[in-house]
C-alpha cells in the first residue's frame, strides 16, 4: 500500500504521546532503581512488555517476590480492557500484513487512542505502524532517561502515576473537538459514572466497557461515526 502521508505529519499526531510517555518512562525508570532493578531490567520490560500501568504494578510485585500465579492474575486484571481494543481493531488489523502481530502487542491505551482518531483513508499500514513505533520508542526513551537519573539523583516520585491518566484526557479530549458525533463518548462516560458509584473504583472498568461496547453496537450505524 502507497504511503498516505509524510513522515513528518505521522511525527506531529504523536507529539502529545510523546509528552507523556518521556515523562512517565522517566517515571518508571526511577521506579525500577528505587525497586533495586537496574537499567537493563527497566529497558528490557518497555521493549517486551510496555504496557504503562501494568509495569509499575509489575515493578512492586517483582520487588516483593510475589508469586508467579499472582503476577499473571494482576496482569490479567489491569490489562483487560485491552480486549476491548482489540475487538474494535479486528478487521482494521486483518489489513495489515506482518506489521500486525505488533500493532496488537503495541496497542496501548494512547495509541488506541490515536488509531481511533485518524480519518478511514489513513488506516495504512505505514501510517499506523509508525505511530506504533515512535510511541514505544518514546517510553522506552524515558524508561532509559529515568534509570540513568536515578544512579545519581534522589526523587520523590508520589502521585506521579496520574500523569498518565492525564495524558489520556487531554488525548480524549482533544479527539472529542474535531468529532462530530459525540454518542460514544457520552454512553463512554455514563456507563463509568453509573458503575463506578455502584462498584467502586476498583472494580468499575470491566462493567462500564461492557455496557459500552453492547450498547454502541446495538446503536445504528447511521448514528455512530465508525472510525474503525
Amino acid at each position: 500500500m502507497e504511503r498516505q502521508q509524510p513522515f513528518w505529519q505521522i511525527i506531529v499526531k504523536t507529539i502529545p504521546v510523546m509528552m507523556g510517555y518521556i515523562v512517565l518512562g522517566i517515571a518508571f525508570g526511577l521506579v525500577m532503581n528505587q525497586f533495586g532493578f537496574n537499567l537493563l531490567w527497566a529497558v528490557f520490560m518497555s521493549v517486551f512488555i510496555y504496557a504503562g500501568s501494568l509495569q509499575f504494578v509489575l515493578a512492586g510485585l517483582l520487588a516483593q517476590g510475589s508469586p508467579l500465579m499472582t503476577i499473571a492474575i494482576t496482569t490479567l486484571a489491569v490489562n483487560s480492557r485491552h480486549i476491548f481494543y482489540g475487538l474494535s481493531f479486528i478487521e482494521t488489523f486483518k489489513r495489515m500484513g506482518h506489521r500486525r502481530p505488533y500493532l496488537m502487542f503495541s496497542l496501548t491505551d494512547e495509541t488506541y487512542a490515536l488509531f481511533c482518531s485518524l480519518p478511514p483513508d489513513q488506516k495504512d499500514p505505514y501510517t499506523m505502524g509508525t505511530i506504533a513505533v515512535m510511541n514505544q520508542l518514546y517510553w522506552i526513551t524515558g524508561t532509559l532517561i529515568g534509570s540513568v537519573l536515578g544512579e545519581v539523583i534522589p526523587f520523590e516520585l508520589q502521585g506521579v502515576d496520574f500523569a498518565m491518566t492525564a495524558l489520556f484526557t487531554v488525548i480524549v479530549v482533544d479527539q472529542l473537538r474535531f468529532s462530530s458525533n459525540k454518542s460514544p463518548a457520552v454512553i463512554g462516560a455514563m456507563s463509568s459514572v453509573i458503575f463506578l458509584l455502584l462498584l467502586g473504583p476498583d472494580k468499575f472498568l470491566l462493567p462500564a466497557l461492557s455496557v459500552s461496547v453492547v450498547a454502541l453496537s446495538l446503536i445504528p450505524s447511521r448514528f455512530l461515526n465508525r472510525s474503525t
